[in-house]
């Protein structure tokens, strides 16, 4: 049998310090926030045939060095576009590199497809709608565990889903990658299968409770945990195997895969090493609080 619970403080303090230096680089560099949030440009060219992306992006960092580029092929054709996104291109300049493109790669004016602005007034009401999307399912959450489980489960659960977050955003923040919209759906993707993965391990202590009356709580969590350890890690190399090679075959969804593999590989973390001792602390201190109230 596996003694995680015994090693508790351990795998908390390998989170807290991830988290702690995600925090500080939070709190002194902030998020990257993509055009999703912060305002900017998106603006979309058929290239009419395949292109080196490598040389587009040395072109469009020109006009803007914080630019990204993706290579995106529309359904139901069968020749890619481009599309750009940047925080600081001008009508002036957008109009200087288009006309370089169109020099260097034979196109036509009406090649420009589309040229979007957004303000970060929309980016601020995205950010506060992502806020309270990720309440609601948290407090969802909570209610559903409440009543199929206990409190306790509950309350351990939310736990695990705010540490998969916090790492996740920690990630972002340590290496500057871009926060953008599909940043948040991948975010509530994570958030129920972090779920899951955690219910999992709840519903197998929950059903040992019943045959482990005379054993204690730390060996009735580190059985349950050893019980679906193998599955817990089957589950999840199983997706990260998919979503990793979604994530290095289709570029233009990295934005969605990123956040998906990060928060993945928390969930599981969390739901083995986090979740089930977080509720024997709690569960531990219940019987505590019991034990020294006057009869």
């Amino acid at each position: 049998m596996l003694k995680i619970i015994e090693k508790k403080w351990l795998w908390f303090s390998i989170s807290i310090i991830i988290i702690v230096i995600g925090i500080f680089a939070m709190a002194t560099k902030g998020l990257d926030y993509g055009i999703d949030f912060s305002g900017g440009t998106v603006i979309r060219i058929d290239m009419k045939k395949d292109f080196n992306k490598a040389e587009i992006d040395q072109l469009i960092k020109k006009y803007d060095p914080d630019a990204l580029s993706n290579k995106v092929i529309p359904e139901g054709k069968t020749t890619p576009e481009l599309e750009i996104r940047g925080k600081n291109f001008t009508g002036e300049n957008i109009a200087i590199m288009f006309k370089e493109m169109k020099d260097k790669y034979s196109l036509k004016d009406s090649d420009l497809i589309s040229q979007e602005n957004f303000g970060a007034s929309v980016g601020n009401e995205l950010k506060q709608k992502a806020v309270v999307a990720l309440l609601i399912a948290t407090a969802c959450v909570l209610i559903y565990i409440g009543i199929r489980f206990e409190f306790n489960f509950g309350m351990a659960a939310i736990v695990a889903l705010v540490h998969d977050v916090l790492i996740t955003l920690s990630v972002y923040a340590i290496f500057k990658i871009p926060v953008d919209s599909a940043f948040i759906a991948a975010m509530l993707t994570v958030t129920g299968y972090s779920m899951s993965d955690t219910i999992v391990v709840f519903d197998r202590i929950r059903e040992n409770q019943k045959y482990m009356r005379k054993n204690n709580l730390v060996e009735l969590a580190n059985a349950s945990i050893t019980q679906t350890m193998a599955r817990s890690i089957y589950t999840v190399l199983t997706v990260l195997i998919t979503v990793t090679s979604v994530y290095i075959f289709v570029p233009s969804i990295r934005t969605f895969t990123f956040p998906l593999i990060v928060g993945i590989t928390s969930g599981c973390y969390s739901s083995i090493f986090i979740a089930s001792p977080i509720w024997v602390l709690l569960k531990s201190r219940k019987k505590k609080a019991v034990a020294k109230s006057p009869a």
